[in-house]
């Protein structure tokens, strides 16, 4: 693990927390404390791979961030990124329901869509957006089919206005009923 540290137009790759704090104790503006030492060590030493920024004055900062690079040109061209378990994880959970979308059952679907649907309000003349919930059934090839026609169906009945939300999003869910026969 590298630490890659910049302040101002000054920075560097080091390989071990005492070559980094070496490298700020240099810089007479950042002013090396044994608080900002002791700091330091303990997010080199942590889980933690967020980028840490100090703070020498206000407005005025030196970053901190952890690498798995080996050289400043590998940091810059960011060949060494290091990957989250978390973010892994997330992506294995969203791939599963956009697989789910566009997996082809033909059959009969039930669908349903929350949208922004633009009415005029009588009294005032004016227009406004309704939260409109839209629950349809219909024979489609998969769930984003289904989400296709039923935005089609409404796109020429509701105001051209009116927001759609993503068939990926929360707004829009769907379940298959049968076969069609």
């Amino acid at each position: 693990m590298n630490l890659y540290l910049r302040y101002f137009d000054q920075e560097t790759l080091v390989s071990n927390v005492d070559e980094a704090i070496d490298f700020l104790a240099d810089i007479d503006q950042i002013g090396m404390t044994a608080e900002l030492e002791a700091d330091i060590r303990d997010y080199v030493a942590s889980d933690v791979f967020y980028p840490k920024r100090y703070k020498i004055r206000p407005r005025v900062y030196f970053i901190i961030i952890k690498t798995e690079a080996a050289t400043m040109q590998d940091f810059k061209e960011k060949k060494a990124l290091h990957v989250n378990p978390a973010s892994e994880a997330r992506e294995r959970i969203v791939a599963p329901v956009i697989q789910r979308l566009n997996e082809v059952n033909p059959g009969w679907y039930e669908g349903e869509v929350n949208f922004k649907r633009v009415l005029l309000v009588p009294s005032t003349g004016k227009f406004q957006y309704r939260d409109t919930q839209f629950v349809a059934q219909l024979k489609a090839e998969s769930g984003i089919d289904c989400y296709n026609r039923i935005v089609d169906h409404l796109r020429e009945r509701v105001d051209e206005r009116s927001q759609f939300p993503s068939a990926k999003g929360k707004n829009f869910k769907f379940r298959f009923l049968g076969k069609a026969k």
